[in-house]
C-alpha cells in the first residue's frame, strides 16, 4: 500500500506515512468502516425503491465543524477490514437488492476502493458504483478512479474561501472542489438514466444550504449551471442539522423561506435537472445508526 506511505490523496497533502500513524483524515492505512447497509434517503435516482448500498468509511479530510456524521468522521469509530472483505461487502449489498454501491467519504481510501472494486467486478458485481465525496479530492485522485466509479456524488460546500477556512479549515476548498468536479464530469460525461429511472452514470452535485449563507449557495448553483448546464444534476439540500455548541449562525436550522428562495433562484436561472428536499429532512432520524451493520461477515 505504497499510496499511503506519503499520503497526498486529499488536498491537505499531509504527506504522512499512514501505515505508521494517522493522517489529517484521522485514520491510518487500514480500511475502517462504520456501516454497510441499504440506504433509502439519497436522491431518488440513486436510492430507487430498493435502496443504495452504502458503505460508510471512517475518517474525513475536511472535518467541517458542523458535520452531521461527526460520530465517524473524526476517525474514532468503525471496524478494520481487509480489501477482500470490502469486495465481499459490495457483493453482499448487491445480493440484498442494492441498486448501486455507494462509497461514502471515500477519498482517503481511494486506492483500496479501486482494488476492492476490481475484485468484486471479477466476482460478478454488476451494479454501478457511486463516489460520495466532500470534494476535497485532488484532481489526480479523481483521475485514478477512471474505470472504477460510474456515478459521482460530490458536494460543493463553499463559494468563498473565507467561509471554507472558517468552517473546514480549508481556504483553498472552492478551487479544489471545482477542479475535482470538472474532472468528474469530464470523466463520466453527461448523466445517463436507465429505463428503470435510475442513474447509470453521471454526476449529481449537492449544494447544502447553511443558515445565513443563502447568497453563497446561489453563487454555487450559478457556477454549476453556467459551467455544466444539463450535463449534471444539482441537488439542493435543506437537511442541515446543527450540533450543540456551534457559534452563530450555525446554531440554527435553515428556515423554510431561505430554502424556498434558493429553489426559486435555481429555477429562475434555468436549472431543470435537479432535486429538492422536504424541509422536514433536517431531522436527526435521517442520520443512520453507525452500529457496524453489515461490516463483518455474518456466520
Amino acid at each position: 500500500m505504497t499510496e499511503y506511505k506519503s499520503c497526498v490523496l486529499c488536498n491537505r497533502k499531509c504527506g504522512i506515512d499512514r501505515a505508521s500513524t494517522r493522517g489529517r483524515c484521522g485514520v491510518g492505512s487500514e480500511i475502517r468502516v462504520s456501516r454497510a447497509a441499504l440506504h433509502f434517503w439519497e436522491e431518488p435516482i440513486i436510492s430507487g425503491e430498493r435502496g443504495s448500498g452504502t458503505i460508510f468509511f471512517s475518517g474525513c479530510s475536511l472535518g467541517c465543524i458542523y458535520c452531521q456524521n461527526r460520530e465517524i468522521s473524526r476517525g474514532e469509530s468503525g471496524l478494520i477490514i481487509s480489501e477482500k472483505r470490502l469486495s465481499e461487502i459490495m457483493l453482499e449489498l448487491e445480493g440484498q437488492g442494492a441498486h448501486n454501491i455507494n462509497f461514502v467519504t471515500p477519498t482517503h481510501y481511494a486506492p483500496s476502493i479501486i482494488r476492492a472494486t476490481a475484485t468484486a467486478r471479477a466476482s460478478g458485481l454488476r451494479v454501478p458504483t457511486v463516489y460520495n465525496t466532500g470534494s476535497y479530492d485532488t484532481r489526480e485522485t479523481i483521475k485514478s478512479l477512471n474505470g472504477t466509479v460510474n456515478i459521482y456524488l460530490p458536494d460543493l460546500k463553499y463559494y468563498k474561501s473565507e467561509t471554507a477556512k472558517a468552517y473546514s479549515g480549508a481556504q483553498d476548498y472552492p478551487e479544489v472542489a471545482r477542479a475535482a468536479i470538472e474532472e468528474m464530469v469530464g470523466q463520466v460525461g453527461a448523466a445517463k438514466i436507465g429505463e428503470d429511472g435510475l442513474m447509470q452514470s453521471g454526476v449529481i452535485v449537492r449544494v447544502l444550504l447553511l443558515p445565513s449563507h443563502l447568497a453563497e449557495a446561489k453563487l454555487n448553483v450559478k457556477y454549476l449551471h453556467d459551467s455544466f448546464g444539463d450535463d449534471i444534476y444539482i441537488s439542493l439540500m435543506s437537511q442541515y442539522t446543527p450540533a450543540s455548541g456551534l457559534p452563530k449562525p450555525l446554531n440554527r436550522r435553515v428556515t423554510s423561506s431561505e430554502y424556498a428562495e434558493l429553489c426559486d433562484y435555481a429555477e429562475s436561472i434555468g436549472v431543470t435537472l435537479g432535486f429538492t428536499q422536504e424541509h422536514s429532512s433536517a431531522e436527526e432520524s435521517f442520520i443512520p445508526p453507525f452500529d457496524h451493520s453489515g461490516v463483518l461477515k455474518s456466520m
